[in-house]
């Protein structure tokens, strides 16, 4: 039986992860370790409202276990040392060099992970992956530590996370499936049993799925590919309703009642973005040129190309309609996460949008709820296609969605966020530049309720 398990990285996945796990097995001690000392500071916060990771249910899972039997350090080879299982939770962003840039992951991170495993460990250990990675890493990782020369046996694990951010902590409490791939080994087989008694402590049997290795990693990308196609395939038949006078709504409605298809990911929006839909699919594209399968890799990179023209076409409609035009004008932000209940912002469809009206001379006021300005300015400054000092010039970040809107030519709803729905958009209009513009890249605004009101509404696919 496991009692001491370690995870090295302390982010959306690892962070989260663990905390549940901790909550729902009392008996195992739990060690999140980073080395970003800023960040493990925040999770030892005793002001749970300043967790690095927002979700809703996080801090009261973390307030039960915290102390008890779930630590959050910066002494990662104490960590490796003790534990008897080691979860690997690190970045595995895509490459910005060399062979595979823009689209191969970048595994720099995992390896050192590896040789740092390899190094410090001093009795057998299970190591599962936990982050994204392409099929086939656990053999590089095997290769590592088997290669240490100290004696250490390693069995390497698949346990790719399938979790949705804003609704991660009930994803954790009630999995559709949890999927641990190992070795057909005898000792493989030994460690894909020990996962699988931590899992079930709280998840049903029935949905515990074990594979291989291979089938473990790869499922993870096919899963985030399928669930990304959905939403380009609808945004893809938004543009069309718009020239054809359907309404995209009604018709994700009437297909998503037909069993084979289902209603899930048939919302149309500004585009989708987060840490993983695009990495992954990139990474699929990557993998199946690697192996000569032009096609299979062209088919899904196109994917990637549809939820960009959609991002950009949102910022080219909000230049048309205010008279080709929006040098000098101010357009009200109301988000900058990439969905609500979450203050993840990576890929955001909002930064893009900003981009672009940015490089057109727009001055930009952003609330959001959730995300500090600190991110926002630093996911504007990470595109580099302007200066740190263009960028701050062009954009304010206000706390208050009243201010924000004020005296604004245009607002633009980049986030789902429900509160969003609950403003007093009367008050709005009133303090707004005349005619007075709405582009809502959610579709969450009630658009003739709006309209009653004076504003010029506009939908995606309506």
């Amino acid at each position: 039986m496991i009692t001491k398990i370690c995870c090295i990285g302390a982010g959306y996945v690892g962070g989260p992860t663990m905390a549940v796990i901790a909550q729902k097995c009392p008996h195992i001690k739990v060690t999140v370790v980073d080395l970003n000392q800023e960040r493990i500071n925040a999770w030892n916060d005793n002001d749970l409202s300043k967790l690095p990771v927002y979700e809703p249910g996080l801090d009261s899972v973390v307030k039960e276990a915290r102390g008890r039997n779930l630590f959050f350090s910066t002494e990662v080879d104490h960590a490796i040392e003790e534990a008897e299982m080691i979860f690997i939770s690190v970045n595995t962003p895509t490459k910005t060099y060399g062979v595979g840039k823009g689209m191969a992951a970048d595994l720099k991170y995992i390896e050192l992970c590896a040789r740092q495993i390899a190094r410090v460990a001093k009795t057998d250990k299970i190591v599962v992956e936990k982050s994204t990675l392409p099929v086939r890493t656990a053999q590089a990782i095997k290769d590592i530590l088997d290669n240490t020369g100290n004696g250490v046996q390693f069995q390497i694990l698949s346990n790719p996370e399938f979790l949705a951010e804003g609704t991660a902590i009930e994803d954790l409490f009630a999995p559709d499936r949890v999927l641990i791939g190992g070795e057909t080994s005898p000792e493989g087989e030994k460690a894909v049993q020990a996962l699988v008694d931590v899992y079930a402590n709280w998840v049903p049997k029935d949905r515990i799925l074990t594979t291989n290795v291979w089938s473990s990693e790869l499922s993870k990308l096919t899963a985030n590919a399928f669930l990304a196609q959905r939403v380009s395939s609808i945004n893809a038949m938004s543009e069309l309703c718009e020239k054809t006078g359907a309404d995209v709504n009604e018709v994700a409605k009437a297909i998503g009642m037909d069993s084979r298809i289902g209603p899930k990911f048939l919302k149309s929006s500004v585009g989708f973005g987060g840490s993983c839909f695009q990495k992954d699919i990139l990474n699929m594209v990557y993998i199946a040129k690697s192996y000569g399968l032009n096609e299979v890799a062209d088919y899904w990179e196109q994917v990637i190309i549809m939820n960009d023209h959609q991002k950009r076409r949102f910022a080219k409609n909000i230049i048309k309609t205010l008279y080709n035009t929006v040098s000098g004008k101010k357009i009200a932000f109301l988000g900058w996460a990439f969905k609500k209940d979450t203050n993840d912002t990576r890929e955001s469809a909002a930064i893009y949008v900003a981009d672009d009206l940015l490089s057109e001379q727009a001055h930009i006021a952003i609330f959001d709820p959730k995300v500090e300005p600190e991110q926002i300015h630093f996911d504007l400054n990470y595109l580099d296609t302007r200066s740190k000092e263009e960028n701050a010039k062009g954009v304010s970040i206000e706390t208050d969605p009243y201010e924000t809107c004020k005296d604004a030519h245009a607002i633009a709803v980049l986030t789902e966020w429900d509160e969003f729905k609950t403003y007093d958009w009367q008050k709005i209009y009133d303090n707004m530049l005349k005619p007075a513009f709405v582009f809502d890249g959610r579709n969450i605004l009630d658009g003739k309720e709006l309209e009653k009101i004076g504003f010029k509404y506009q939908g995606i696919g309506k």
